[in-house]
């Protein structure tokens, strides 16, 4: 599908409109959420039968990346529901059907997120210091605390983890738990310094129960070759990287615009766009973004593909997820300083994607994590 035809330009011109508002009051995409889920957007993953549209990692990629030059914020925590869905459409496309009822739920309507990310823990899926207390009928009890729990506001699905070492050896299990399940307290947390609409509150589980129905994994600690564990590094990387990839498309955009529409005394009021070091700049800019896109629809439809790029396939997702963060953050540095000081003053809309970017160095793989996977599948790992 064309993400033009999935996201047309009247309604990308809407959530620009609202981003500025959504940003300034530090509030939820309501009237975002409720746009998208009307064009079906909770459902992109699901097959048509479902009632989806059918569409795999490249074209949701390309959908978040077009939505992200309107509104990062909103592309941002969508993201968390469609790393969800497209885990249970990639998954399904491997031979396993644990997750089915995420794609027919999200049809249906309901709004999974993550509550995966503990501070303190660099471990990320390898670990976790949440308690998962097993009840004997094969449900789990969970007791931690999550950060960075994008959707705060909407979801009904939250996926949780957490360890059980009740067990010869402890075992990370993952689950789901319901907005109606007790046992967890939303923190009003969230007043940052960018991507505040997307509310990514902190979320305190004390004791939240998931039925056995829900319990969809247990696994050992540490790294493992489980599809469940490639599957969200596929759909978390690739998708924050197509995020940051149209912010820093519309930072370009922006950019081009600005220094077209600014004019010089010094140059007898020609146009900056005349300027060789202004020129400079914005090639600059345009030379790091042109690499970008090749990549991030390679990745991803490598993945679609089922290529099988054996060790490398870890390293090729963080080096994209890293090369899509930086690359945004590069490019619109550049663009600021091509585009003169009303970028500074709040509400612009350059200053907004200047902050949101910064978001962007705290999504795992982390800069340094990331070098330490790439490193180990090229030197092999670092010797006792």
């Amino acid at each position: 599908m064309d993400p033009a035809e999935l996201l047309p330009d009247g309604l990308l011109e809407r959530f620009r409109a609202r981003a500025a508002g959504y940003d300034q009051r530090n509030e939820f995409f309501h009237e975002d959420l409720a746009e998208l889920t009307e064009r079906g957007y909770l459902g992109l993953f699901a097959a048509t039968d479902d009632g989806g549209l059918g569409l795999g990692l490249r074209e949701v990629a390309a959908a978040q990346r077009r939505l992200a030059t309107a509104a990062p914020a909103t592309a941002l925590a969508i993201n968390m529901h469609l790393v969800w869905t497209g885990v249970a459409h990639l998954l399904h496309e491997r031979g396993d059907d644990s997750l089915r009822y995420v794609l027919t739920e999200a049809v249906a309507g309901e709004v999974f997120a993550f509550g995966n990310s503990e501070a303190g823990n660099d471990s990320v899926l390898f670990d976790s210091n949440t308690v998962a207390r097993p009840l004997g009928d094969g449900g789990y009890s969970f007791t931690g605390t999550k950060i960075f729990t994008s959707l705060s506001p909407a979801w009904t699905r939250l996926g949780v983890f957490g360890k059980d070492t009740t067990g010869e050896e402890p075992r990370l299990v993952h689950a789901f738990i319901t907005r109606d399940t007790p046992g967890y307290t939303i923190k009003d947390d969230w007043n940052t310094l960018g991507m505040r609409a997307s509310q990514s509150n902190t979320t305190v589980l004390d004791g939240a129960v998931a039925p056995a129905d829900r319990v969809f994994r247990s696994l050992p600690v540490g790294p493992n070759a489980d599809p469940l564990i490639f599957c969200i590094f596929a759909c978390f990387e690739t998708l924050l990287a197509a995020v940051y990839t149209g912010l820093g498309e519309r930072a370009l955009q922006i950019g081009v615009e600005s220094v077209r529409r600014r004019t010089s005394l010094k140059n007898g009021g020609r146009s900056y766009a005349q300027d060789p070091d202004i020129r400079w700049r914005i090639a600059d800019a345009a030379l790091a973004m042109d690499g970008l896109y090749p990549q991030l629809d390679a990745v991803a439809r490598d993945i679609d593909e089922l290529t099988d790029h054996g060790a490398l396939w870890f390293p090729k997702m963080v080096g994209l997820k890293i090369r899509a963060t930086e690359t945004a953050r590069t490019v619109v540095d550049l663009v600021i300083r091509a585009s003169g000081g009303g970028s500074y003053f709040a509400g612009s809309e350059l200053g907004r994607l200047y902050r949101d970017v910064l978001a962007g160095l705290f999504h795992p793989s982390d800069d340094e994590s990331a070098h330490a996977t790439i490193a180990n599948a090229w030197l092999g790992p670092i010797e006792p």
